[in-house]
């Protein structure tokens, strides 16, 4: 190799795998809200190497850990074994059978976590509060906690939906807590598991369910309730997470939803636009490239539709919707969206990558080489991407425009539901009973 050529390798190396890796992982998108960290992290890891350790997570969550400074902040929901009186545990009435057989309902513990990173270590552990859930979830999909939190190095903001939000500063000092009086009611009992949103000194919740639904802005500081807008008429069950997006120096909420997506003035909560379209079940957060959102469902009459910023009022069949598509999307999993590609991949795990700007497809509806079953929102690092899978298996495949399989990565006896967090340079996996470090 030339002196010449050596330099130019050296180079390129220099911007791909030597970027300097985001100490925190703070959403449960990460630091850009694009699935995307900065740095490297690692391509290969079994049960015997590359696992820096292995923690047992007490009860039961499918919420994602976030990472700030020197802390994991996990939360979990742990039965106290306390026996419940059957008026407890009665189905809400009118409600239907509960979707796939979900759990009798007895009294839970609510737990926020917060581990050391270097060894995993609890160093505390803190109950919000102590109730009977008021009605099920998904036997095998559901939790009831599941909405991840979020943290800005100061406080920690951790939703347990229903049964309230509270926050702790990063010691385990509670702050304040918010009851928002409301008892969600989802679609065959489900399950709840939408994620706060923090942006900047604001916390923004959504609280969309068969009932009276709502999106409300709260002082992150001190849980001022700053204002609340009703959804009513917009809205039914929805577990779609906001996503704050900008656009001519403004912000606005955009909220993806089944009846429709909506758009909020970030300082106010007032309606700027709104659009019709998407299917049944709306799961997967909105993502932002330039002056567009792209939203999409992945259940029944599947759709994604890439929306174009700076219009108001209803942009239905209008040339805002720059393009669609209704093959190939996911049901459960977020995309993720790194130099103007859009990756994802569907329950059943085909994969797909698409240009966000024109639509065009890299490669659709390509099958992973097992039959795998997928929950997990993928995430990007060094030109890799991580597909977790139900059956203990991490993908790693080759962003661009080709699809290349890097590694298979197993870890016995684990499932994945929980979207990964790469901080520093590591991976944090959640499995339904255990939390890992992967570090090479």
């Amino acid at each position: 190799m030339t002196r010449l050529a050596l330099a130019l390798a050296t180079a390129v190396a220099l911007t791909t795998s030597n970027q300097p890796a985001s100490p925190n992982w703070h959403q449960w998108r990460g630091p850009s809200n694009t699935g995307v960290a900065a740095g490297d992290a690692p391509t290969t890891w079994s049960d015997a190497t590359n696992v820096a350790w292995k923690v047992e997570i007490p009860g039961k969550g499918h919420s994602s850990p976030v990472v700030w400074g020197d802390r994991i902040f996990v939360t979990t929901a742990i039965p106290t074994g306390k026996p419940v009186e059957p008026a407890a545990a009665a189905p809400v009435e009118g409600r239907g059978r509960r979707g796939g057989g979900g759990p009798a309902l007895v009294e839970h513990r609510f737990d926020v976590l917060a581990l050391d990173r270097a060894t995993g270590k609890v160093i505390w552990q803190k109950t919000a509060t102590v109730a009977t859930p008021h009605e099920g979830h998904h036997h095998m999909y559901g939790s009831f906690a599941s909405n991840s939190p979020v943290t800005d190095g100061k406080r920690v903001y951790a939703s347990f939906g229903s049964q309230g939000l509270y926050v702790y500063d990063v010691h385990g000092k509670e702050l304040w807590k918010k009851d928002f009086g409301v008892k969600l009611q989802m679609f065959r009992e489900f399950g709840e598991g939408g994620a706060p949103v923090l942006h900047g000194d604001r916390l923004i919740m959504l609280m969309d369910h068969q009932g009276d639904s709502f999106i409300a802005m709260l002082d992150a500081a001190s849980g001022k309730e700053l204002w609340r807008t009703p959804r009513t008429g917009d809205a039914v069950t929805n577990w779609s997470t906001p996503y704050v997006a900008e656009h001519a120096g403004a912000k606005q909420i955009v909220v993806s939803a089944s009846r429709r997506v909506h758009a909020y003035d970030f300082q106010t909560g007032k309606s700027i636009w709104s659009a019709t379209g998407l299917g049944q079940n709306t799961i997967p957060q909105p993502v932002q490239y330039g002056d567009l959102v792209w939203v999409m469902s992945g259940f029944r009459n599947p759709k994604g539709l890439a929306i174009r910023l700076g219009r108001e009022g209803d942009l239905t069949a209008t040339d805002a919707i720059v393009w669609t598509e209704d093959r190939g999307l996911s049901y459960t999993a977020s995309p993720a969206l790194h130099d103007g590609v859009l990756y994802m991949i569907t329950d059943s795990a085909m994969v797909s990558a698409f240009d966000v700007k024109t639509g065009q497809p890299h490669y659709h509806q390509v099958r992973l080489p097992k039959p795998y079953n997928i929950k997990a929102s993928p995430v990007i690092a060094n030109g890799k991407i991580y597909y977790s899978t139900e059956e203990g298996d991490v993908i790693v495949a080759k962003t661009g425009p080709s699809f290349e399989i890097i590694a298979t990565n197993t870890l016995a006896d684990q499932s994945f539901i929980a979207t990964p967090a790469i901080a520093g340079g590591d991976i944090y996996l959640r499995s339904r009973t255990h939390l890992f470090r992967i570090a090479d």
